[in-house]
């Protein structure tokens, strides 16, 4: 498992970003450590590897800035075209040859993959847990009672100060950290055939005595922070002090100093998929499909990837000049269209699945980047995709031939026709043998599902996991797990599940059928939110808070997700900068699937929405989610309403054609259904393309009530 690692990123160490100079040279030192051969074999990892093949592929061929080949350093075992090994040595080694290299102006990027540990810190009061983070080298020893640490490990300190040496040059340095240090999570439903492990490597597995553990506990002068809203510290932060004109810092991390973080073969239902970290995966998946976002942008995306997909249990953690482009770039747009090229079976492009490709879809071919789509030439399906290349064959569609591809035009570009959004929800079967009523149960289900629901094996890539656990408090019941088939310990009640005993096939499957729909719905609203997420709209929107310790409102920081207590209020803010109307809908999913419409209303140009939204109550907790979609109006036009989406909450223990805009149909054509509520509203109130914004909470109880 990976383990969230360094992350301890004081606001006082992060300078604004400056512009890219044009004279700038961009570096990069992506580490990727698998294979531990002083440890058990179990402990060794398989995706760190593929992990900086990708970095380095990505940095050098498609990044929205040049990086050189000779300027990448990449230090990962067992790839052939590594620098080095990924050694506590060598890693020293290259920061220092990199340091060497930079001046002011210039751009690093930083990339760890592989595993983290946490051991008692030598000063104890530096650390409020009183333990230090630490990515491990692939030459990582065991527990030293000498120097009380372990061997060769790679401190969060020290790596602090390696960063804080190259942002001294001047330099800008963003650093990208896919490990974790701890958390606990349970495995309920295999997932085989993505070969899912976590890196996490606890204290014990290098020898770590418990003793020391307790005592560097015992020692710590500040204890976790006793607010339950406030997350940990970053490992990083003020380890990263710098110089007074040092370059900027942005630091992403995989998870938050107390969960865990997986690797996984990606790309989905890719035969040919890899092991690879399902952070670094999906933070260039976002990158490819868009260059050109804003360091908050991309993790707003990531976010929303992690909830749509069920990737992990973990919570992403973003710092820094978070408003600044990555790369320092500049703005631009969605890039949807890439350069046609003769490659070696024919037509293909530089650009696969990690930009949003996919097999049998079908491209426009222009005669010039300009052109309009209006103007094309011909038409092309991907054949086949892999992470960075396509291959095209012409085809006869939209009443145009198949074109020769010795005819093609030199300068020919390759676009996408439009976004699909598959609203199939996929259900792996629980694994072992079932009962001839489970079995039943299951193909009805898939029957009555309306052509939406796909049913597959165990261990196959899936939303949602059906799961037989004879060890859980309901050994007769069909647990429904995410795709993940993860859960931490202190989750099992708050997982929906149905039993099964003495009740028939029939019984089984009305029951499996209604929790299946509600969680089809939810997720089906957050996929949506991908392919409506890119239009300018004028709009500028934020959520507030405030509870009876302070009244006053103030802004919740949306890409750090924020944790909220209950009787803790949210509010939204909204202004409408255009200059035409635009309606606005907000709904609220619930970690138990619930989907609570909380208003409907129109902003004229100009207008400032001001709206109490819900309060947080004590009836479930976890990740919720704030859905905003704005949709362009015409004057005079009846206000969009969407309350059509609201349902209840799936249970979590559980013995007519409308007419509307063709945004709203297509809502409805993901599945949505009757308008229930499921939330607490609050009723204060004073005031081009649609647009589907997702905001994520997480609540949690109130340790003094």
């Amino acid at each position: 498992m990976r383990c969230n690692l360094m992350r301890r990123l004081g606001a006082a160490a992060i300078l604004m970003l400056t512009a890219h100079p044009l004279w700038a040279d961009n570096h990069a030192l992506v580490v990727g450590a698998s294979t531990y051969t002083n440890l058990d074999e179990k402990f060794w990892l398989r995706g760190p590897a593929n992990d900086a093949v990708l970095v380095k592929t990505y940095l050098t061929t498609t990044a929205p800035v040049p990086f050189p080949e000779g300027n990448v350093i990449m230090l990962a075992d067992g790839v052939t075209a590594s620098d080095g090994d990924p050694t506590l040595q060598g890693i020293r080694d290259a920061f220092a040859t990199l340091q060497a290299k930079l001046q002011p102006g210039d751009f690093v990027y930083l990339h760890f993959s592989g595993h983290g540990t946490q051991t008692p810190a030598a000063d104890p009061d530096s650390e409020t847990d009183g333990l230090d983070e630490m990515f491990l080298p692939i030459d990582i020893g065991p527990w030293d009672d000498t120097i009380g640490s372990v061997e060769n490990g790679l401190v969060d300190d020290e790596i602090g100060a390696l960063i804080a040496g190259l942002r001294n040059t001047g330099a800008t340095v963003w650093a990208v950290f896919d490990a974790c240090h701890s958390g606990t999570v349970t495995r309920g439903a295999p997932a085989d055939a993505d070969d899912v492990r976590l890196r996490k490597l606890a204290p014990d597995s290098l020898g770590v005595p418990a003793s020391a553990l307790m005592a560097a506990d015992t020692a710590a002068s500040r204890g976790l922070p006793s607010n339950p809203r406030n997350r940990p510290p970053s490992p990083v932060a003020d380890a990263v002090a710098a110089g007074q004109d040092a370059g900027a810092f942005v630091a992403f991390y995989a998870a938050q100093t107390n969960e865990t973080t997986p690797e996984k073969r990606l790309p989905r239902g890719d035969p040919e998929r890899k092991s690879l970290g399902v952070f670094t995966y999906t933070l260039f998946e976002t990158m490819a499909e868009n260059p050109n976002l804003t360091y908050r942008q991309l993790g707003q995306e990531v976010l929303r990837k992690y909830a749509v997909q069920n990737l992990a249990l973990s919570t992403p953690m973003f710092e820094g000049d978070l408003d600044a482009h990555i790369f320092s770039g500049t703005p631009g747009e969605k890039v949807l269209q890439w350069p046609v090229r003769e490659g070696e079976f024919g037509l293909s492009l530089n650009a696969g699945a990690l930009h949003g490709l996919k097999t049998g879809e079908i491209l426009a071919v222009l005669p010039t980047a300009a052109s309009a789509t209006m103007d094309a030439i011909g038409y092309v399906e991907v054949l086949s995709t892999d992470t960075f290349s396509t291959e095209l064959n012409p085809i006869t569609h939209a009443e145009l031939a198949a074109f020769d591809p010795y005819d093609l035009p030199t300068g020919s570009f390759a676009r996408k026709l439009s976004s699909r959004v598959d609203f199939t929800l996929r259900v792996a079967r629980p694994k072992g043998i079932l009962s001839a009523d489970v079995t039943d149960a299951l193909v009805q289900i898939e029957k009555d599902f309306n052509g939406r629901l796909l049913m597959v094996d165990p261990g196959l890539d899936a939303d949602v996991r059906l799961s037989i656990m004879p060890d859980s408090s309901r050994p007769d019941a069909i647990w429904m797990l995410s795709g993940s088939g993860l859960f931490s310990s202190d989750q099992e009640m708050s997982i929906p599940s149905v039993g099964t005993a003495n009740r028939s096939g029939a019984e089984i499957a009305t029951l499996l059928l209604d929790n299946l729909e509600r969680m089809g719905r939810a997720i089906n609203l957050m996929r949506m939110g991908g392919h409506f997420d890119n239009a300018e709209l004028g709009v500028e929107l934020e959520l507030q808070t405030k509870n009876r310790q302070q009244p006053d409102l103030r802004t919740l920081d949306t890409t750090a997700v924020p944790i909220l207590v209950p009787n803790d209020q949210v509010h939204v803010l909204a202004h409408n900068g255009e200059a035409f109307p635009i309606d606005a809908n907000i709904l609220h999913i619930g970690v138990d699937y619930s989907i609570t419409h909380f208003f409907r209303g129109r902003l004229q140009p100009g207008d400032t929405l001001k709206k109490g939204l819900f309060r947080v109550t004590n009836d479930t907790f976890g990740r919720d989610r704030v859905v905003v979609i704005l949709s362009p109006a015409e004057a005079q036009s009846e206000i969009e309403d969407l309350r059509f989406l609201g349902q209840s909450a799936v249970e979590i223990l559980r013995g007519t054609e409308e007419q509307g805009s063709d945004f709203a149909n297509a809502l409805r054509t993901a599945g949505f259904g009757q308008t229930t509520r499921g939330a607490v509203s609050l009723d204060e109130d004073s005031g081009p393309e649609p647009v589907i914004l997702q905001f994520d909470i997480d609540t949690v109880p109130d340790p003094k009530k």
